[in-house]
């Protein structure tokens, strides 16, 4: 099984956490790529990229995409991405998402979303002192 990780955020958050994600486990078991959206962005463009690395990334089983704040300019870009077939969005990516996405490539589309989501919110904790 070979699921491909797109990762569209505002600016460079998403090559950050990928480099820093990668630094940590040592290497990225997915076929990867990251699509930066500044805040002057041609929108038309940014979303022709993202449909091209979309295809590259799409080995046949499909491509799990993660973004940064649901509503925002590149979610709504990854959103219109799911006019194609085996495409999977999480919104809200922080680092413990991205590590547990990337400690399951075996996994299937349908899986890796739900371990991304469970990742995403089980590396939210609240701590406080006394």
């Amino acid at each position: 099984m070979s699921i491909g990780l797109l990762i569209i955020t505002h600016n460079q958050i998403g090559e950050t956490l990928l480099d820093t994600a990668i630094a940590l486990i040592g290497n990225a078991p997915l076929q990867t790529g990251t699509i930066a959206v500044a805040p002057h962005s041609d929108l038309k463009r940014i979303t022709q990229q993202a449909r091209k690395q979309l295809q590259a990334l799409n080995q046949g089983d499909g491509v799990l995409i993660l973004s940064d704040i649901f509503g925002s300019t590149p979610s709504n870009i990854a959103t219109s991405l799911l006019d194609q077939p085996h495409i999977m969005l999480v919104t809200g990516i922080n680092l413990p998402m991205l590590i547990r996405v990337l400690n399951y490539p075996h996994l299937g589309l349908a899986e890796l979303a739900h371990k991304a989501t469970s990742g995403g919110h089980d590396g939210i904790i609240w701590s406080s002192s006394r």
